[in-house]
C-alpha cells in the first residue's frame, strides 16, 4: 500500500518561500493548460468590443482557477487530476476545444473494447475529404454542401459495401489570403474484405468524392490504413487517428480579427463532429456538460482539491493560490 500524504504532496521543482509557484513547477505534463488559457484570452480580446461582447466576458470566466488533487497511477507514482473548474463552453474557446477533445476521445475509446468483441476482424481507415477554398462569408453554404455530399457518399455502393461505422469531424483553417478551407476528417471501421475484393483506390475515392460533391475539379483526398491489421499490438495508430479526427474545429493560430468575427457568424449552430453506421453516437455527440469537460482524459480523480492555481493575465501562467 502507496504511504503518501496526498494533502502535502508536492511537484519536483522547489521554490522559495516568497516566489510564485506555476502549475508548471508541480506537474510539467499540465503546460498545456497555460498554453490553452493564453490562447483563450487572446480570443476574448478579438470578441471584445463587438457584438460578440457577451462571448467575450464568458470567456474571461473561463478557467479562471483550477483545482488539483493528488492521485497515484498503476506504478505508484503522483499526478495532479483536475478536480475543480468552470468552464465557459464557448465553442471558440481554445481551453473548452481542447477538453471537448479529450472527452470525444475517452468516450471512443471506452467503447472501443465492446465495439472490437463485437466486430473482431474490423478494420480502420483515416479519410480526409476535402474542398478548395471559399471567402469566408460563404463558408456557411460550402459546409451545407459539402454535408449535402457526405450524406451521397455515405449511399455509394463502395462505402456502403465497406463501411461498417464512421466518426466524422470538420475542420476549418485560415486561408493566406484570409479565404476559409474547410475539410472532413472521418475515422472509418470497415470490413476486412475491403483489403481484398472490396478495395477502393485512392484514386476512386477522389473520383466518387468528386461525384457526390458535385465539383467541376478533381479534390485532393487521403486515405490511408490506421494499422497493418487488427489486433495489432497496442492502439497507438488507432489512438493518433482518432486524435487527428477529433484535435480541434479550428486552430487556435486562425483565431484572429475580423476573419474570426466572420468565422463566428457562418458557423452558428453548425454541427462539426457526427457519426453513423454502428458507431452512432459513440461520441454522444450532443451530450456535453461543464461536468463532462472535468472529467476529460481521466481527470475528476482523486479527493478533494489540494493545490488551487489562479489564472494571472499579466503574466499569461496558473499561479498557486496561497
Amino acid at each position: 500500500m502507496l504511504d503518501t500524504d496526498f494533502a502535502t504532496a508536492a511537484g519536483p521543482v522547489q521554490v522559495g518561500a516568497n516566489q510564485p509557484r506555476y502549475l508548471v513547477d508541480y506537474s510539467p505534463q499540465d503546460k498545456p493548460w497555460d498554453t490553452h488559457r493564453a490562447q483563450t484570452q487572446t480570443v476574448e480580446g478579438v470578441y471584445r468590443g463587438t457584438i460578440y461582447d457577451g462571448l467575450a466576458g464568458r470567456l474571461r470566466d473561463c478557467s479562471g482557477f483550477l483545482g488539483f488533487a493528488w492521485v497515484a497511477d498503476d506504478t505508484g507514482e503522483l499526478r495532479l487530476s483536475l478536480r475543480t473548474a468552470r468552464f465557459c463552453r464557448v465553442r471558440h474557446c481554445p481551453v473548452c476545444q481542447w477538453r471537448r477533445s479529450l472527452m470525444w476521445q475517452a468516450r471512443f475509446l471506452q467503447a472501443l473494447p465492446s465495439i472490437e468483441a463485437a466486430y473482431p476482424t474490423a478494420r480502420w481507415l483515416f479519410l480526409t475529404l476535402t474542398v478548395r477554398n471559399c471567402p469566408v462569408d460563404n463558408l456557411r453554404r460550402t459546409l451545407r454542401s459539402m454535408s449535402e455530399a457526405w450524406h451521397r457518399l455515405v449511399g455509394r455502393r463502395e462505402f456502403a459495401d465497406n463501411v461498417q461505422g464512421w466518426v466524422r469531424a470538420t475542420e476549418v483553417t485560415r486561408g493566406q489570403d484570409d479565404s476559409a478551407h474547410p475539410h472532413f476528417h472521418s475515422l472509418l471501421m470497415v470490413r476486412p474484405s475491403y483489403f481484398g475484393k472490396g478495395y477502393v483506390t485512392q484514386s476512386r475515392w477522389a473520383e466518387l468524392w468528386q461525384q457526390c460533391a458535385r465539383l467541376n475539379y478533381r479534390p485532393i483526398v487521403d486515405i490511408r490504413a490506421v494499422r497493418a491489421r487488427h489486433g495489432a499490438p497496442g492502439e497507438k495508430p488507432l489512438r493518433q487517428a482518432l486524435a487527428e479526427t477529433l484535435k480541434y474545429s479550428v486552430k487556435p493560430s486562425d483565431m484572429q480579427g475580423e476573419w474570426l468575427l466572420e468565422l463566428t457568424k457562418q458557423v452558428h449552430r453548425l454541427r462539426f463532429v457526427a457519426s453513423g453506421g454502428v458507431l452512432k453516437n459513440v461520441l454522444r455527440e450532443s451530450d456535453e456538460s461543464e461536468q463532462d469537460l472535468l472529467l476529460a482524459d481521466g481527470d475528476g480523480e482523486g479527493g478533494d482539491p489540494v493545490l488551487i492555481f489562479s489564472w494571472r493575465r499579466e503574466i499569461r501562467r496558473y499561479v498557486e493560490r496561497r
